[in-house]
């Protein structure tokens, strides 16, 4: 008894068509691959590539210098004989115009102080808002970068450059908002003398 689902044995000219067309996917292949067409995308080589300049970018980020844009009308530098070299930290300078954070301007200076409608109207006051808010900025940046980083880490450093002629009252304003903003370690940066 034969059964109706058994199939017939391919043909002769059947198996030689098979045969003919394997030969021709491989020679096309063949060909493709030696005019260098690309079947499929390597994203490996471009990932690694791209964590090269992410940590060269990083590490150039980390080791940039500290500089200080000097205004001979309105900010003069006090001088000293310190050795120590200043180290990168969030810059406050306060000089006879203005309070400014990393070179951006946050208050105004009038007569060498601090006026009192930037301390909330409080002339007695040494927390001023305005200051605070730009220093807790910058202090959420270098959080955030630290948790990403692991060469960086936030230590709360604060450079404070402040022209000789202002008021120490002013000084102590900025400094206490400073550590408001979790910035407890201060740095006065001066000219050095030869």
């Amino acid at each position: 008894m034969t059964s109706a689902a058994q199939k017939p044995a391919p043909t002769r000219a059947v198996l030689e068509k098979e045969k003919e067309q394997r030969a021709y996917r491989r020679a096309r292949r063949k060909a493709r691959e030696a005019a260098g067409e690309i079947k499929e995308l390597n994203i490996v080589a471009m990932m690694d590539m791209m964590t090269i300049l992410l940590v060269f970018l990083l590490k150039s980020y980390q080791a940039s210098t500290l500089s200080v844009n000097m205004d001979p009308h309105a900010l003069t530098l006090p001088a000293s004989t310190t050795q120590e070299k200043p180290t990168e930290a969030i810059t406050i300078t306060v000089s006879q115009k203005d309070v400014s954070v990393n070179d951006r301007h946050v208050v105004a200076v009038e007569n060498g102080a601090i006026p009192a409608s930037a301390k909330g109207g409080k002339a007695d006051s040494f927390y001023v808002a305005a200051l605070y808010d730009a220093l807790k900025k910058e202090v959420d940046k270098q959080k955030y970068i630290a948790r990403y980083n692991t060469s960086a880490r936030f230590e709360g450093r604060v450079s404070l450059v402040a022209d000789k002629h202002i008021a120490y009252r002013t000084i102590m304003e900025v400094l206490y908002t400073a550590g408001q903003a979790e910035l407890g370690d201060y740095n006065f940066l001066v000219l050095k003398n030869e």
